[in-house]
């Protein structure tokens, strides 16, 4: 896309059954970028990989019900309205056409990143928002949500969120297991912990998780992100075990969370807590049933729009 081009985003409904046919013709008029936005098939992803069905915000869902819609993108000028006749020639669908600007690729969803109140001391703060008033009491956040894994608008993060204002002991260190932007991490270490490591099993989150550091002037000299599956690598594990934590963190989902409690107890100290999150409710008695068996004893469970999380002491 060339420097500073305006563009028209083009927006086609119909129903499921002509979404072949529609597809079909567009490509054969000669457009060459078509973005597919269906219902089925989004719950057909979902359910061939279930392993990520939990991440799946809420409000997604309700986006996307009864979505139907063929998109693809010309340029804002004579040309492209000459190709838009073109690629629509024999189609009878209405259209919608959306002017977009160089900037609105880059840029148009920050509008919906505001700062936000999460629990009672903590005010997450989008990057841009730097000249935002702080309200009293309140710790800020910096993040950068065009970077990160998690933004701090989901449930199950603002009750992990919640819990990290309530066991973060000044001086403390804390291990965030499945750190993705750091937002948890990072929050501790806003709110008085004096070091914490952070591990995510993609690689793009040590850069994302440094950067967001950085934001909240939280340097290398306390911060350490790495990135390794604590389950499967040994070493990693090994390692992390060389010290004890008084706050151990898991926004994941259930089906990590429930092997990774075995390792739990020997990553706590023995006052430590594990704040573990991203679990939908109907697998809640599942979870809590895993913590007990690998000797943790929950202390506290919190709900929110049908997430839980929980908080657990080792038993012993």
């Amino acid at each position: 896309m060339a420097e500073d081009s305006n563009w028209l985003e083009i927006s086609i409904d119909t129903k499921q059954e002509r979404l072949d046919i529609l597809s079909a013709q567009l490509t054969g008029n000669g457009v060459t970028g078509l973005v597919i936005e269906d219902e089925d098939d989004f719950r057909r992803f979902l359910e061939e990989n279930r392993a990520c069905w939990d991440y799946v915000d809420d409000a997604l869902f309700e986006r996307m019900k009864g979505v139907c819609r063929v998109k693809f993108y010309v340029t804002d000028d004579a040309d492209g309205q000459g190709q838009l006749t073109q690629w629509m020639a024999g189609i009878d669908l209405p259209y919608t056409a959306c002017r977009l600007t160089e900037n609105d690729w880059a840029h148009s969803w920050q509008k919906y990143y505001k700062p936000l109140p999460v629990g009672e001391r903590l005010y997450i703060v989008p990057e841009w928002e730097r000249a935002a008033e702080i309200p009293a009491g309140r710790v800020p956040l910096y993040l950068n949500p065009g970077l990160t894994f998690g933004t701090g608008g989901h449930a199950s993060t603002q009750l992990c969120l919640a819990g990290v204002e309530q066991y973060t002991p000044v001086g403390c260190h804390v291990l965030d297991l499945g750190c993705g932007s750091g937002i948890l991490s990072i929050a501790a270490l806003a709110l008085g912990a004096a070091s914490a490591v952070a591990v995510d099993i993609d690689p793009k989150a040590v850069g994302v998780a440094y950067e967001n550091a950085a934001l909240n002037g939280i340097g290398k000299d306390r911060y350490t992100v790495r990135a390794g599956n604590v389950l499967t690598d040994a070493a990693l594990l090994e390692e992390l075990c060389g010290r004890q934590y008084e706050l151990v963190l898991a926004n994941i989902v259930a089906d990590v969370i429930i092997p990774l409690s075995r390792e739990v107890p020997h990553l706590l100290t023995m006052q430590g807590m594990f704040l573990c999150s991203g679990i939908i409710d109907t697998r809640a008695a599942e979870v809590a049933a895993a913590l007990h068996q690998n000797g943790l004893t929950v202390a506290d469970q919190w709900e929110q729009n049908g997430w839980v999380a929980f908080s657990a002491r080792r038993s012993e």
